[in-house]
């Protein structure tokens, strides 16, 4: 699965797991305790119908789930056919208990769920894997464990392949071409089942709870099992053409079969369109009562799916201002022809001392707009997002500070921070909440061909809100699309330098997205009006500092 982020990833072989604490066991440790919870279950199915689906190949927890079996059955472990057939033996001979033989797992894959809900796969190495709910709730607490990830909570994900919800919509039909007439039926639908994913949660949520001490439910960590199956992609193609129903542009990269092929197999979000797509084919055939011919199973498959089994945590961020102090400091990494444009770069100075806290695989930097390299950033600061992405520590407020402190004791002193701190996904909409509308400050250092005079003082100083017309600047042209943008000079004034009657600073607030340098110069040209027209002479910008972006966000603690 391809992901800008990398994930902890383990490929479960097929050693026995620690044992782990009775509590989540279901004591199902003796033939007697399983047998006599699925005699409970049992007491309310069709027991002729199990026994077909037993002869089928359909396992037993796919028979429970589809039957919408709601019931502590699923914290059980270990549920075979030949306990399961001994079970419906006892209506015949009371005294008929399991034998030790008879609690082996079974060696035939499920004719429905390819061995999922067996806990049976293929791992990396193609070698089949069998292991119990509990064994494979080990083997992730262990993979948790061995990251060093900090939890609270998580999230189990499950991707199945598009193959497993076909064959539950040929099995529905097989089943109701034959039991449809009878009175246990009537009434029953296909969203009454409990999903393969469902089922599969269900049996594994409970020890991951005891093993990893903490609650599933909705969380930042995610721990995500993803079956493949090679089969999946051929039929869900075969569908896709007679229905037309999965359609995709053609971008020239490949067929369009291998563009269904990547779309449906591994991945959880195409994996939803193969599944619409599966529906409505079926939804079609159910409407017209079609059903009378199907067969169940159509095809054997002898091939376990493909486990891949990964642990992240969704991205935190970091919110906070940063300065810049020198000239020769970009804010991003930038390399042109394999040469490093500058000494450092903001991003790299405050994520290169945050990710190693958090443990993290990656960061990015994001800021509320960027000043030119030759351009420093004084005052309150900009505002600024690192993302962190997969960490496997959230750092506490006391650590928070420390970095804070580390990065502005760097003996260089080229970049500053204030206000660090933890936020949500919130932080977003604190850095992007006005930006369009935000005012920004600024002093030039100017150079004008004439000596400055009393009245351009007053001239500059006297214009307010004042209306601008920039055409994108030459500088830039190869970059950015070449428009005319309106923009506002809110106000100006000038500060005389003493012993210089040509240098003056110049201070300005202008509204967001204003080019300084070029509203200066002129750019010939294509500004208008500018600090050049406006004295009637030529004017250069030497040097430029941002004072002040005027944003609420992360002004304090």
């Amino acid at each position: 699965m391809a992901n800008d982020t990398e994930t902890a990833q383990v490929s479960l072989d097929p050693e026995p797991a620690h044992v782990i604490s009775a509590t989540v066991e279901c004591q199902d440790s003796t033939g007697d305790d399983i047998a006599r919870a699925l005699h409970d279950v049992l007491q309310g199915l069709p027991s002729h119908v199990v026994k077909d689906l037993v002869s089928i190949g359909v396992c037993c927890r796919c028979i429970f789930r589809l039957f919408g079996t709601r019931d502590n059955i699923y914290s059980c472990s270990s549920h075979s056919p030949s306990i399961l057939s001994s079970v419906l033996k006892e209506h015949e001979d009371s005294s008929r208990r399991p034998t030790s033989e008879e609690l082996e797992v079974e060696a035939v894959l499920c004719t429905l769920c390819l061995g999922i809900l067996q806990f049976t796969y293929c791992d990396d190495k193609e070698m089949v894997v069998k292991k119990s709910a509990n064994d494979m709730a080990v083997a992730v607490s262990e993979l948790v464990k061995r990251e060093g990830y900090q939890i609270d909570s998580f999230s189990l994900e499950v991707s199945i392949p598009p193959l497993i919800l076909e064959n539950e919509h040929l099995f529905w039909l097989y089943m109701k071409s034959k039991y449809g007439s009878e009175l246990w039926f009537q009434g029953r639908s296909l969203s009454q089942c409990i999903s393969a994913k469902d089922a599969l949660k269900f049996y594994l949520t409970q020890p991951l709870e005891a093993l990893l001490d903490c609650k599933s439910g909705m969380s930042a960590f995610r721990i995500r099992l993803t079956y493949t199956h090679s089969k999946a992609s051929k039929m869900v193609q075969s569908v896709a053409v007679s229905t037309q129903g999965c359609k995709r542009k053609n971008t020239g990269t490949g067929n369009s079969a291998d563009s269904i092929d990547d779309c449906v197999v591994g991945d959880i979000e195409c994996s939803g369109l193969a599944d619409v797509t599966i529906e409505r084919s079926f939804d079609g055939l159910q409407d017209n009562g079609s059903s009378q011919c199907f067969k169940f199973p159509q095809e054997k498959v002898n091939e376990a799916c493909h486990l891949v089994l990964l642990c992240h945590r969704t991205p935190i961020y970091f919110g906070g201002r940063y300065m810049k102090y020198s000239r020769n400091v970009s804010q991003t990494r930038w390399i042109i022809d394999d040469e490093r444009m500058g000494e450092a770069s903001v991003e790299e100075i405050i994520g290169s001392n945050i990710l190693p806290m958090c443990k993290g695989d990656n960061h990015k930097f994001h800021a509320a707009g960027r000043e030119d390299i030759d351009v420093r950033m004084l005052g309150s600061g900009r505002p600024f997002l690192v993302e962190i992405q997969n960490a496997r520590h959230i750092p506490s407020d006391a650590l928070v500070k420390e970095i804070e402190i580390k990065i502005n004791d760097l003996e260089n002193k080229l970049v500053g921070v204030k206000n660090l701190k933890v936020v949500g996904y919130e932080g977003w909409t604190l850095i992007h909440e006005g930006e369009a509308e935000k005012q920004k400050q600024y002093a030039a250092l100017v150079w004008i061909s004439r000596p400055l005079e009393d009245e351009d003082l007053e001239s500059i100083s006297s214009l307010k809100d004042t209306k601008i017309l920039q055409r994108t600047p030459i500088r830039v042209l190869h970059r950015r699309s070449p428009l005319e943008r309106e923009k506002i000079i809110h106000w100006m004034k000038i500060e005389s330098i003493g012993g210089s009657s040509q240098y003056f600073l110049l201070h300005l607030c202008t509204q967001a997205g204003t080019y300084i340098k070029e509203f200066v110069h002129g750019d010939l040209g294509r500004t208008h009006p500018s600090v050049g027209s406006i004295l009637g002479c030529r004017a250069e910008i030497v040097q430029l500092d941002v004072t002040d972006v005027k944003m609420d966000c992360f002004q304090t603690q």
